[in-house]
């Protein structure tokens, strides 16, 4: 019996990486999946060649999560994914001296506002059934300070610390509603392709961006997938407020200090 049979599941930026990676999974154990990206292009391609749903939504934006909620009335399984550095563009400074309150703003509004408004949009689609799987994407850098990345550091933190506000809150109520997080240290997604190239040098590139991770690799899309499936299943349906961390043993000892 697939795993997800039957169940309604939305994923928040989930037209490439780490979204598409868990969208892909829930369907292959037999979710109705639905994909939602801010890149409508994208996620219309990628719904299309995944056979699945396609909703258009910014996640920093009220309006979009009431209308989605609209359109999606009822859900069993959210996955709130999608989020920003704050170092795309590869000009603002991100550290917590030159970081401007502008930057910081934005990476909140993404990561945080939009978590929030998810697993509020997750609770009202949910609680008629009484039951449901909320899984918020923070980081290992929930964990630990970022140097160069202050405001995605901070968000990631607050994610985590959400997570289980809304797991409590979700309990007092006398629903089975649970919510969860999961926190991926270095994944191999598009962002770092740019870094690694393709030349001969790729795999020294490799080997030094992950000389301090204990199994001296990156972790992939596929590996984050296979956990948000045991939290969106039935199997862990006593698990709630937990985090889950997915970074290769970085965590495991003090020895190990975070890159900028």
């Amino acid at each position: 019996m697939p795993k997800l049979a039957a169940k309604t599941c939305l994923i928040t930026g989930a037209a490439r990486g780490i979204g598409l990676a868990i969208a892909t999974r829930f369907i292959e154990e037999g979710a109705e999946v639905i994909l939602t990206d801010l890149d409508e292009v994208a996620g219309a391609n990628a719904a299309r060649e995944l056979g699945a749903r396609f909703i258009q939504l910014d996640v920093s934006q009220e309006s979009d999560w009431r209308r989605l909620a609209e359109q999606v009335p009822a859900l069993d399984v959210l996955v709130n994914n999608a989020g920003i550095t704050g170092l795309e563009s590869g000009t603002t400074p991100q550290d917590p001296e030159h970081a401007t309150l502008e930057a910081w703003h934005a990476v909140h509004r993404v990561n945080l506002d939009g978590t929030f408004f998810g697993c509020r949009y997750a609770i009202g689609a949910m609680k008629a059934k009484g039951t449901g799987s909320i899984i918020n994407l923070s980081s290992r850098s929930a964990l630990v300070g970022i140097p160069g990345a202050a405001a995605y550091a901070s968000s990631k933190a607050a994610i985590r610390n959400h997570s289980k506000t809304v797991a409590l809150y979700c309990a007092q109520q006398g629903w089975a509603i649970r919510c969860n997080s999961i926190h991926p240290g270095a994944i191999l997604t598009p962002m770092w392709e740019a870094m690694l190239g393709d030349g001969p040098g790729r795999e020294a590139r490799l080997a030094a961006l992950t000389a301090q991770t204990p199994l001296k690799r990156f972790g992939t899309p596929a590996e984050v997938a296979a956990v948000a499936l045991l939290l969106a299943s039935d199997e862990a349906a006593y698990m709630t407020g937990a985090e889950l961390n997915l970074d290769g043993g970085l965590l495991a000892g003090s020895a190990v200090s975070p890159g900028e």
